[in-house]
């Protein structure tokens, strides 16, 4: 569950940021403080592409998107027609967003590929991780209460009334799941299309459903 067993790649501009953590959950409170701090020091090769919003000079922007800041989009990223970015993001290199997709308080690692009909709210994703199209990642439980992140009989009360998943590197999410709030998927797993995920799925599984999960061969 911890930070280090779940993003293993190390060369995107946010992964000192999130590995100064233990646990992921706790990087989400402070991804603001850290564009606000982190946009300014960036090169020439990026443009201040509107108060407190960074891009990179070749990033592949549609005209019809919606970008609200804080947010920083890393090189030859591709956000793609109608993709809303609701601020406190970072988009890393040659990350695919939209189209039509919504994230908000959030850090996409590199090659990250979100590209159709995508919600991501309060999360992170690891290193060429894929979303399918239609899957959304639930961010707020039905109660309105904290969310707790669960592994066997291990409980930790994050604080926070919003907490959406923790994807780690080369994991594909099918199309269509659900991933509940607090979810953690560590590296090199699949999920099937059509399912929802909760707790913490291990690595190198396949998940067809959650009482149905077997080793990647």
């Amino acid at each position: 569950m911890k930070t280090d067993e779940i993003f293993i790649g190390r060369d995107s501009i946010v992964d000192s940021f999130v590995r100064s953590y233990e646990f992921p959950f706790q990087a989400l409170s402070n991804i603001k403080d850290e564009i606000l701090r982190l946009g300014p020091t960036l090169g020439d090769d990026y443009e201040q592409y509107k108060p407190d919003v960074w891009i990179h000079k070749s990033v592949k922007l549609s005209e019809f998107v919606t970008i609200e800041g804080p947010a920083i989009i890393d090189s030859e990223a591709e956000i793609r027609p109608g993709a809303y970015i609701r601020g406190n993001v970072i988009i890393g290199k040659r990350c695919v967003f939209g189209n039509s997709c919504e994230i908000k308080n959030s850090i996409l690692y590199d090659d990250v590929q979100v590209p159709h009909f995508n919600y991501v709210g309060d999360s992170i994703l690891g290193n060429h991780s894929h979303m399918g199209a239609g899957a959304i990642i639930s961010n707020l439980k039905n109660d309105k209460k904290n969310v707790v992140i669960r592994h066997l009989e291990d409980k930790i009360d994050t604080g926070l009334r919003k907490v959406g998943a923790f994807i780690g590197d080369n994991v594909d999410i099918g199309c269509n799941s659900v991933l509940n709030p607090g979810t953690i998927v560590a590296p090199r797993t699949k999920v099937y299309p059509l399912t929802m995920v909760r707790g913490y799925i291990r690595s190198d599984v396949i998940v067809k459903n959650m009482n149905d999960i077997v080793d990647r061969r």
